[in-house]
């Protein structure tokens, strides 16, 4: 396969990730994904191999890309099936996170896989949002192991049932997974056309040629970085059950263009929800090496060859069930990308941006009827090529803003205030970028849980930048723990001020 058609080949099969995702998006009813975007969709090879995906999620996308081979093998598959899967320690992240896989057959023959991932407000939690500060796996809602929801084109009616029973019936729920099943029928027919018209050995040709393109794509990345060992801690503020300033450790071992990562020296698992699956490393861990590679480097497997990555099990971030891990993937896996880039830092200095935001600032909310939840964006580090920008998703998420206007149709609160929070960027020849702030005055008693980040230790500079400003919760005035759960009564009003980014250089 020549340089022409391979690209032609990447520009294909990647459209069909892309088409998934607007069938997702638009046959979904929940904002969280219609609006938010908080989904992903991919496609693998028979193996359970990446071949590609749509620019989403990354915390998605990189751990589906780490656990999609073991989930493969377990099971016996035929033209037609959908399994359903969100058990964080069976290829998920946590448990909104509902993932949908699908076979691809040609006359026949097994050929590949496509998947999506999207996020469930009601995944049947206790508190509503489905972000509980929980101490167990069953505290945070409905457990999906890797099951059949249809075989050979037919609905396992039990396990839907089942699965609809724990969501309390709901429409929006059920609109949801329709809309996931949706987007992988969409997959596998865009997928099958591709396939016949290029017939499968070609097919199979071209994604070894995909993977070794890439692979050497990465590889260019990887050599820039000089041989050698860089360290570097961080710390997570708290677990939200009493325990704070949790280390997570890195040691990055550097040889001509492969890499290891060894994160002993982690804290232990812990009793609150930032516990990781080891998916959920492996995915932060990806993120950070593929931000160094060349600009069309394909997202696919060959790109990940050279990254190896060990975590002590029962450690934080090789948690052991049934760890809690709700906070894990949203907000410890954007520490474990600080922790990677701080020690990357000290290898190639000029290319590695300072800490941003390094929190989701997650917020869920509801009363019986209805459930929501977003995560708000905040500053970005600068670097050696720029100022952070203000007010943005950064690292392992990549949301969109719920406008207002869906907002205050759909759910009983206003938002009174949404704004730049200016001063929040750390200082230094390069500005750190602002965070934000946004005020919600809730309509009717309300249940809320905050699972944030960042409220005690600061987004930190580089390069005699400054750290940035650290974030705030605020419930009418008063300042509100990091993670907590609360109560609230009509006319109370909720602040959340997000952290800054980091600042970059010595101010002139």
């Amino acid at each position: 396969m020549n340089a022409i058609e391979l690209s032609l080949f990447i520009c294909r099969i990647q459209a069909v990730c892309d088409e998934m995702g607007a069938a997702l998006q638009h046959t979904a009813f929940s904002p969280n994904i219609r609006d938010r975007l908080d989904y992903s969709c991919a496609i693998f090879d028979r193996e359970g191999l990446l071949c590609t995906q749509a620019a989403h999620i990354p915390v998605h996308l990189g751990s589906m890309a780490y656990a999609m081979q073991s989930i493969v093998r377990q099971r016996e598959w035929r033209e037609g099936d959908c399994v359903i899967l969100n058990d964080p320690f069976l290829g998920g992240t946590h448990l909104p996170d509902v993932t949908f896989i699908s076979p691809v057959f040609i006359d026949g023959e097994l050929l590949g896989f496509v998947a999506n991932r999207a996020h469930h407000a009601n995944i049947g939690a206790a508190t509503p949002g489905s972000m509980p500060v929980a101490r167990s796996l069953e505290e945070e809602g409905l457990v999906i192991h890797p099951v059949h929801l249809v075989r050979e084109n037919r609905l396992c009616e039990d396990v839907w049932e089942n699965i609809m029973t724990a969501l309390h019936d709901s429409p929006q729920a059920e609109a949801d997974f329709n809309a996931q099943r949706s987007a992988n029928l969409t997959g596998v027919r865009r997928l099958c056309t591709l396939i016949r018209e290029m017939q499968a050995p070609v097919y199979l040709e071209a994604l070894v040629a995909l993977n070794d393109y890439a692979g050497r794509m990465a590889h260019s990345g990887l050599i820039s970085i000089p041989d050698g060992q860089y360290e570097f801690t961080d710390l997570m503020d708290d677990d939200g059950q009493g325990h704070e300033d949790i280390p997570i450790k890195v040691r990055i071992s550097v040889a001509a263009g492969k890499v290891d990562l060894d994160f002993n020296g982690t804290s232990a698992q812990v009793s609150g929800n930032i516990n990781c699956p080891l998916s959920v490393t492996a995915a932060a861990a990806y993120y950070s090496f593929f931000c160094l590679m060349p600009e069309q480097t394909p997202p696919c497997a060959g790109a990940f060859r050279a990254i190896r990555l060990q975590a002590p099990a029962g450690c934080l971030l090789n948690a052991r069930p049934p760890a809690a891990v709700a906070a894990g993937n949203v907000e410890t896996s954007t520490r474990i990308v600080d922790v990677i880039l701080g020690a990357l830092a000290r290898a190639i200095p000029d290319r590695i941006p300072a800490a941003s935001q390094g929190s989701m600032n997650n917020i869920a909310m509801g009363a019986p009827g209805w459930d929501y939840y977003e995560t708000l964006a905040g500053g970005m580090g600068s670097g050696p090529g720029g100022g952070g920008l203000d007010a943005v998703q950064t690292h392992m998420t990549n949301t969109s803003n719920t406008p207002i206007e869906i907002l205050e149709m759909h759910f009983p609160l206003r938002i009174r205030r949404y704004a730049l929070r200016h001063g929040s960027g750390g200082s230094g020849k390069r500005q750190g970028g602002e965070g934000l702030a946004r005020e919600y005055e809730f309509l009717e008693k309300t249940s809320v849980s905050l699972l944030t980040e960042r409220r005690r230790h600061p987004p930190w500079g580089l390069a005699g930048g400054g750290a940035a400003a650290r974030g705030e919760n605020r419930l009418n005035g008063q300042i509100l723990p990091g993670k907590t759960s609360l109560e609230l009564d009509a006319g109370d009003r909720l602040t959340l001020l997000s952290p800054g980014g980091g600042g970059w250089g010595q101010p002139d």
